[in-house]
């Protein structure tokens, strides 16, 4: 025995009306019964209905009108189509105006028969779809509440590395060898680099790649206020693409930025000369982006970067963990660096 339910029937052939309810009926359902499209439009209007079913042939509004407008309702049931031509065609027209199910018309039990079992199935199918935008609506909230979580932790990680810095910084401001401070700066940048990332990360509607053009502008513009004075003006000019890496190639590519512009900053020009370095990041192909830093100053020289090594080794660690090198070009009149990595 199916379980009983409430159905609202549409047929102008009273014969038919008077068939469906009588057998629905034995079998435990609820049966209302109309003769036209816009007696069933209005009885289907009060509500309290499991199940339509909604004959094609009838005068005036035919059966599609009828279902069109009654998928228009709020929380409209299932609804079932019944005809008597057994074309396709028709089938397909009701299953595309949003007919749950459809049934060929045969005078005898058979046809409640198979009335029932498509109010079944139809039934099963709403619920399945039911279930399907709960677990989706369940999935975007989760997905919601996620990122927000994402974002709150990167916030927490930038305010603590911008602590960190400003720590640097005091400890900086205390020391009078000039080899300390340099140094304390140097890292002081390189967190900064590494914060800029997670103030990306919380500030945009992304948290797990960043968007390089902005992120590498924004390294730009404090590497430029830290190293062009108006003793030695140093204009860092920066073309870049807006491609978006994962969060962990964004902060390698961040640190090996910064450290390259900051020896073409350092050592390029000398200190009374002004000089420009030019940061260029884009697609290599399909698979892969380059970056590169040049500048027309006066070269590596020996071949070996200068410094204390700590840049070129964390360059070489940054680089390998993006699965790549950074090349020189020893054509080029002053230094230029090549860094080609998989996206």
């Amino acid at each position: 025995m199916q379980q009983s339910r409430r159905i609202l029937y549409i047929d102008d052939d009273a014969g038919m009306r008077r068939l469906v309810e009588k057998l629905l009926g034995r079998r435990g359902h609820s049966v209302i019964t109309t003769d036209s499209g816009p007696s069933g439009i209005a009885e289907a209007a009060k509500g309290g209905f499991d199940l339509i079913a909604v004959d094609h042939y009838m005068p005036g509004m035919d059966g599609l009108a009828t279902l069109k407008a009654l998928r228009k309702m709020p929380d409209c049931p299932p609804v079932v189509y019944v005809t008597g031509s057994e074309e396709s065609a028709v089938a397909v027209a009701a299953l595309k105006a949003g007919a749950s199910d459809y049934v060929v018309k045969s005078v005898g039990d058979d046809f409640v028969e198979l009335l029932e079992q498509a109010f079944a199935q139809s039934l099963d199918t709403a619920r399945l779809r039911r279930d399907k935008a709960s677990a989706e609506a369940d999935l975007v909230a989760a997905n919601q509440r996620l990122e927000a979580l994402l974002r709150e932790v990167n916030h927490r990680v930038a305010n603590s590395l911008q602590l960190v810095t400003t720590m640097v910084a005091m400890q900086a401001r205390l020391l009078s060898d000039k080899a300390a401070k340099a140094a304390l700066a140097d890292t002081e940048r390189r967190i900064q680099a590494i914060a800029q990332v997670h103030r990306k990360l919380y500030t945009s509607g992304e948290v797990e790649s960043v968007e390089m053009g902005e992120y590498l502008a924004a390294i730009v513009d404090e590497l430029q206020a830290t190293w062009s004075t108006p003793v030695a003006p140093r204009t860092i000019v920066l073309e870049a693409e807006a491609l978006r890496l994962h969060t962990d190639k964004a902060v390698s590519l961040g640190v090996i930025v910064t450290e390259l512009v900051t020896n073409a900053c350092k050592y390029a020009y000398s200190e009374k000369q002004s000089g420009e370095v030019r940061v260029r990041f884009a697609k290599a192909d399909d698979q892969r982006f380059q970056l590169t830093v040049e500048d027309d100053g006066c070269g590596l020289g020996d071949g070996d970067p200068k410094g204390t090594g700590l840049g070129t080794k964390l360059i070489s660690a940054m680089a390998h963990s993006l699965s790549s090198k950074v090349a020189y070009d020893k054509e080029h009149r002053g230094c230029r660096a090549v860094l080609v990595a998989p996206l």
